[in-house]
C-alpha cells in the first residue's frame, strides 16, 4: 500500500526504516519532548514494531516525494471493529521538515487511508492543551473538539491531559462488513 499526494507519499513503516527513524527520531528529540516518545534505539524500534503485528494498529511513514526523506510517522492505533468502527491516531513530524505542510498532506493521505480502505467511520486524535502545533494541524484537517481527558496518557514519566479530538468519514461511507445491520 503507498498512497501519493502532489508532495508527500504515504507508506507503510517497516523494520528496514529502522536507522532512518531512529535517526530521525534523535533528531527530533526537542520537537518532540515532552508531547511524546519514540522509539530511538535499534532495540527500542524492533519492540515498538511489535505492535503492528496483530493488525490492530498500523505505521506509516510520510515521505517527500521529491527527495524521499522521511518528513513524518503516522499511526492508525487500536482499531476496534464492531459498532465503534473507529481508531486512534498518533503522528509527528521529523525536524529536518517540520513547518512546510507535509504533516498536514501526509495526515489527510491517512484520513483518506482509514475511511475508503479500512473503512473506518470515526478516528481520534487526543493532544495535549499546550501542544499548539498538533491542535492546529488537527482543526485544519476538520477535526472537531469533543472535550478533555484528564490524566490520559502516561508520557515522559506522567500521567498527561489530552483534548480529544474527532473526525468522521465524510458522506457517503461503504461501512466495514463487521458493522452489525441492526
Amino acid at each position: 500500500m503507498s498512497t501519493v499526494s502532489p508532495r508527500v507519499e504515504l507508506r507503510p513503516l517497516t523494520l528496514a526504516d529502522q536507522d532512518e527513524f531512529c535517526s530521525l527520531v534523535r533528531a527530533s528529540a526537542e520537537l518532540h519532548a515532552p508531547w511524546m516518545q519514540l522509539p530511538a534505539t535499534a532495540e527500542e524500534f524492533v519492540g515498538w514494531m511489535r505492535r503492528f503485528d496483530e493488525g490492530l494498529n498500523q505505521g506509516f511513514l510520510i515521505r517527500v516525494r521529491e527527495s524521499g526523506a522521511a518528513a513524518g510517522m503516522v499511526n492508525i492505533n487500536s482499531i476496534i471493529r464492531g459498532r465503534y468502527q473507529g481508531a486512534s491516531l498518533g503522528y509527528a513530524a521529523f525536524a529536518p521538515s517540520a513547518g512546510r505542510g507535509y504533516m498536514a498532506e501526509g495526515l489527510t493521505l491517512t484520513l483518506q487511508h482509514a475511511f475508503d480502505d479500512l473503512r473506518l467511520h470515526r478516528l481520534e486524535a487526543n493532544i495535549q492543551p499546550a501542544n499548539k502545533a498538533s491542535l492546529a494541524l488537527v482543526r485544519r484537517l476538520g477535526f472537531r473538539y469533543e472535550g478533555l481527558s484528564p490524566a490520559y496518557l502516561f508520557i515522559d514519566g506522567a500521567w498527561r491531559d489530552h483534548e480529544r479530538w474527532s473526525v468522521t468519514a465524510p458522506s457517503p461511507w461503504t461501512p466495514d462488513p463487521s458493522l452489525p445491520r441492526v
